[in-house]
């Protein structure tokens, strides 16, 4: 796969190791790191797809497993890009790929949030008849797919969809100790306020003594001040 090699080539190329540093402070896990900034990273993603966007989804999905499969968080990122940028080629097929790539390589939040949010939003306003399979994410022992099944309904629920599932996921992970699946719900709940204030305020009322403060500190951050207040009360 040449193009792989030349991403990969242009990478190293723009690498510093002060960015190495300065980008794992951002993570409690270790990550592999070309060391390129967002921006740099970005520009390397749109000069390439340049030259595969005619390819068949299938190539180009293979394309981005590859990049996946490196474990560098830069070449996740593009595989992250690419995906998305095929969304209006979607078929309920993909949700297999995608399912997968989540399970066997997400091994970090930028990641997890990058692809969720965009590249399986995207598929799930298309597919709703998929979203009880993120009851499953919820329940697995994987954080990356607890968080990954809150963190994919970020973009619908700001288009105002899906609020009463938002509401049963946020049920199964309202207890949940790991604090980035905390932040994942909370924020998905947040997602949701913006167009369901009350609904979302209401929930939050009713399960505050069980819900980490954490989850219940992202869920209220829009929110005006007196409800904050309210919600925040012991």
């Amino acid at each position: 796969m040449n193009i792989i090699i030349e991403i990969r080539k242009e990478l190293k190329k723009n690498s510093d190791p002060a960015a190495v540093k300065s980008s794992q402070r951002f993570f409690k896990e270790e990550l592999l790191l070309h060391g390129c900034k967002n921006t740099e990273v970005r520009a390397i993603s749109k000069k390439y797809f340049k030259t595969v966007k005619d390819l068949p989804k299938e190539e180009l999905f293979s394309l981005c497993e590859e990049l996946w499969k490196s474990g560098y968080l830069e070449e996740s990122i593009i595989a992250c890009d690419w995906s998305y940028s095929l969304r209006k080629q979607f078929t309920p097929s993909d949700f297999i790929i995608f399912e997968k790539w989540v399970k066997t390589y997400v091994n970090n939040w930028a990641s997890c949030d990058t692809f969720c949010n965009h590249t399986i939003g995207e598929f799930l306003i298309l597919f709703p008849e998929y979203l009880p399979l993120l009851k499953k994410w919820a329940k697995s022992e994987n954080r990356w797919m607890r968080r990954a099944a809150a963190v994919s309904l970020i973009v619908p629920a700001r288009k105002g969809k899906f609020l009463e599932f938002i509401f049963q996921l946020a049920d199964i992970l309202l207890k949940d100790q790991d604090d980035l699946v905390q932040k994942g719900y909370g924020w998905m709940l947040k997602a949701a306020s913006a167009l369901h204030q009350e609904a979302v305020f209401n929930y939050v009322l009713k399960n505050k003594k069980e819900m980490p403060r954490t989850a219940l500190r992202y869920a209220i951050e829009k929110m005006p001040a007196d409800l904050k207040i309210k919600a925040m009360e012991k």
